[in-house]
């Protein structure tokens, strides 16, 4: 069944990708916004058709935006209240996806040294998001049929509680997990074909919880890091190189011995589990 929150996404695709008119109005700005008394912000970023990208801003600039839009269909949205920061679009018209001619496009970047908790809602966009060099407290993505990419390049310098990621219909890869400093990690995927590494600076500890519908699953893991891998899954197929079952989990042999190790439990449907180890 599905939640809430996913209806209200899948609909929201449904207009994004709905026909329009060939009648368009297209502007492009760019809003900057300079670091101030901020020493804390919960960002909230709302776009819902086109092309995304996301990165670290340079030293002192609180956010940069770079919008293509329509103005006959929505506007931009840079408004700063307190802490609490929302970048992206307004409006509820028709928008071209990212596959379409002439779709609509917003560069984004964010404020470095400062602890942010971020919010992304993306619709049916193509999404470049390098998350290194942000302060992440919390971390929060929810996207529709898009085709997505999250590196994260540098490590969160904070501990990061939780970091979730709600998908639909995508092709969703996210790299150098353990940068992300984050103490778990749950991923929620409807149809496509989804690859997590777990590269990068690794933790004592991180828990990750995989929920999919039909499509397949690649997990990347470093040699030299412990893993566990416990599923729940109905007719899919499980590529468990290099792991060893142990009751009703699946353990590298350095599970033990590791002084760093990552636990991921899936639940998935129809579909494909495959492990890698890269150096």
């Amino acid at each position: 069944m599905r939640s809430p929150r996913t209806a209200a996404i899948v609909a929201s695709l449904l207009l994004a990708c709905a026909p329009v008119s060939n009648a368009q109005s297209w502007r492009t700005v760019t809003k900057v916004r300079h670091l101030a008394a901020e020493d804390q912000l919960d960002v909230n970023v709302r776009y819902g058709a086109g092309v995304f990208r996301l990165r670290a801003a340079e030293a002192g600039v609180l956010y940069r935006m770079r919008l293509r839009y329509d103005e006959d269909v929505v506007e931009p949205l840079a408004e700063l209240n307190g802490n609490d920061l929302e970048l992206g679009i307004r409006g509820s018209g028709r928008m071209r996806g990212w596959h379409k001619e002439g779709a609509g496009e917003l560069e984004l970047e964010l404020v470095r040294g400062i602890p942010v908790d971020l919010n992304l809602e993306i619709g049916a966009t193509r999404s470049i998001i390098d998350l290194g060099g942000l302060s992440l407290t919390a971390l929060d993505v929810s996207a529709g049929a898009s085709e997505s990419t999250i590196s994260v390049s540098e490590p969160n310098p904070v501990r990061l509680s939780d970091a979730r990621f709600q998908v639909g219909a995508v092709s969703f890869r996210a790299e150098g997990l353990q940068n992300l400093n984050a103490e778990r990690i749950e991923l929620k995927a409807g149809v496509g074909e989804v690859t997590l590494d777990f590269s990068g600076q690794p933790q004592e500890e991180t828990t990750v919880d995989v929920e999919m519908g039909l499509g397949s699953l690649t997990l990347r893991f470093p040699r030299g890091v412990g893993v566990r891998i416990i599923k729940n899954t109905f007719l899919a197929s499980f590529d468990s190189e290099g792991l060893l079952k142990q009751g009703d989990a699946y353990l590298s042999p350095d599970w033990e011995s590791a002084p760093r190790r990552v636990t991921v439990q899936v639940k998935a449907a129809l579909g494909s589990i495959d492990v890698q180890w890269v150096p």
